[in-house]
């Protein structure tokens, strides 16, 4: 995987500035209070968040990383795969889901639970409608804008330093972003480094985007069942 030669320290510093100063002040804490307000609804307010960050965070990637270098989103990997990939997305499914329920058990075994404000608000008021935000939220936004920016950006920000330190400084800052959620965060760790690898493999963010959604769409429609 080449390094995209022309980013600097700057472009790290400035997309970090809005993941972990910016976005959780003006869009995770101010907007999303403000949307509660308007919707009365943990799940709707929080749909809304995420779309709210899914726009803020491509744009930014957009403007702070490609178009001043005349970079492309194909060049962070938002591309189709070799073809023989589209098979092994399925085994990393199994993978992460694997991964998954293994965290899960032990953090139930310890005392922790996994639920978060939209997973219990989904459970409160369960409708096809509310599946189907949740569904689109969880397995649709949220994986193709993280994985623009977290393996995309980050991921390869940080692959000039070596794989391993790209996929666990890459996976750490996409496990910090999480909190306050912190049932989830070694969930969210471990399967940063699957979407890390699988970046590394293919040269591509799709199979990441489609193990991520498949992942969080399962995780949605378990606990719609439970």
């Amino acid at each position: 995987m080449e390094t995209l030669q022309k980013w600097s320290l700057k472009e790290l510093i400035y997309l970090l500035i809005l993941t972990l100063v910016l976005c959780p002040i003006l869009i995770e804490t101010y907007a999303q209070s403000l949307l509660q307000d308007l919707f009365q609804n943990k799940l709707y307010s929080g749909t809304a968040t995420g779309a709210l960050l899914a726009i803020v965070f491509t744009t930014g990637v957009y403007l702070i990383a490609l178009k001043p270098h005349g970079y492309t989103f194909q060049g962070l990997g938002l591309r189709s795969p070799t073809k023989p990939y589209y098979l092994q997305t399925i085994g990393w499914i199994f993978v992460s889901i694997t991964a998954s329920i293994l965290l899960v058990v032990i953090l139930e075994i310890i005392g922790v639970g996994a639920d978060n404000e939209k997973t219990e608000s989904l459970n409160n008021n369960m409708s096809t409608s509310s599946l189907l935000i949740g569904l689109i939220s969880a397995a649709v936004v949220s994986p193709v804008y993280e994985e623009i920016f977290y393996r995309g950006f980050l991921y390869r920000w940080f692959r000039r330093y070596g794989v391993g330190i790209a996929m666990i400084v890459s996976s750490t800052i996409f496990m910090i972003v999480h909190i306050p959620t912190y049932s989830v965060l070694p969930l969210t760790f471990v399967n940063g480094l699957i979407y890390s690898w699988m970046y590394e493999r293919t040269g591509s963010i799709v199979p990441a985007m489609i193990v991520h959604g498949g992942v969080n769409g399962i995780g949605v429609l378990v606990s719609a069942l439970i």
